[in-house]
């Protein structure tokens, strides 16, 4: 549910959003202003939201827990040329309460286990303030195409620091027919407190083995074309559009290992997880 205001070069927009399943109840409202000056060659967001979640676990109703989420947002973007557009984001998120998986569990030395080591429950701690810079800049080339180049930096107070590069480039082939490509690559450090292995049991406060805390790397290759008809002459329709994009995916893990490898492997001595895979987006989009 949401709410848009224009007056003159402002715009207000106000919302809410409710996320519900049978062990998790989010709910979200927003409010950003966007300003533009000197005649709609520069332009200011402001942006802020209020999160109050629920998390519970499938089958044990007694369990019930509370996530407080704020987020703030800055964004500028700036015309440079006539074929060039330059914008920076600036975010600050603040999160208070359960901000674990009930269901995820870390792994910790044990000589009495078969296989040399048992699982327990994560313990995060319940607070957490991240930072993101985002650049980008587009360039319109002068052949119906443009190119896009991106850079983010995230860090955290858990200790992760993060960089994404992206390049995407667009090329129109006719009023109707776009081929598009881009690549991303993504590498971030592991968080203060995670491990794939611990010495023993509760050997720390907080606990950790979630592989989106450790330290890894990932590439993404994609393309795809898309189709738009305008102004079409069927019946009832104003305008068609249809995609195919395709991604490439390929992450790589510094030190969370697949206990699921086949093969006799001492604890903390098993393969590296990595994995690649393809995704496949379609869309079919009708205005009528």
């Amino acid at each position: 549910l949401g709410v848009d205001y224009l007056h003159e070069d402002s715009i207000l927009s106000l919302g809410y959003t409710n996320s519900s399943e049978n062990d998790y109840e989010a709910n979200t409202v927003y409010f950003s202003a966007s300003q533009e000056f000197f005649g709609g060659m520069s332009t200011v967001t402001l942006g802020y939201a209020r999160g109050q979640d629920e998390v519970g676990v499938r089958g044990d109703e007694s369990f019930s827990e509370d996530a407080d989420r704020q987020n703030y947002q800055l964004g500028l973007s700036q015309v440079m040329t006539r074929n060039s557009l330059l914008g920076v984001d600036l975010e600050v998120v603040t999160d208070e309460g359960y901000l674990q998986n009930p269901y995820r569990r870390n792994r910790y030395i044990d000589p009495d286990a078969q296989r040399g080591f048992s699982y327990q429950l994560e313990r995060y701690p319940e607070t957490r303030t991240s930072f993101s810079v985002a650049t980008r800049a587009l360039y319109y080339l002068p052949y119906r195409a443009s190119i896009r180049g991106e850079f983010r930096y995230f860090s955290d107070s858990w200790g992760i620091d993060a960089q994404t590069f992206e390049l995407a480039y667009v090329h129109a082939l006719n009023p109707r027919w776009t081929l598009e490509g881009r690549a991303r690559y993504y590498v971030q450090d592991e968080a203060d407190f995670y491990s794939d292995l611990y010495a023993f049991e509760n050997s720390q406060t907080h606990l950790a083995r979630d592989k989106e805390m450790s330290a890894f790397s990932g590439t993404t290759l994609g393309g795809g074309v898309v189709y738009e008809w305008k102004q079409t002459s069927l019946p009832g329709i104003q305008r068609l559009q249809a995609s195919l994009l395709v991604d490439w995916l390929d992450f790589s893990y510094d030190n969370f290992r697949d206990v699921t490898a086949s093969g006799d492997f001492l604890p903390g001595q098993e393969p590296l997880y990595s994995f690649d895979a393809f995704v496949t987006r379609a869309s079919l989009i009708l205005e009528y």
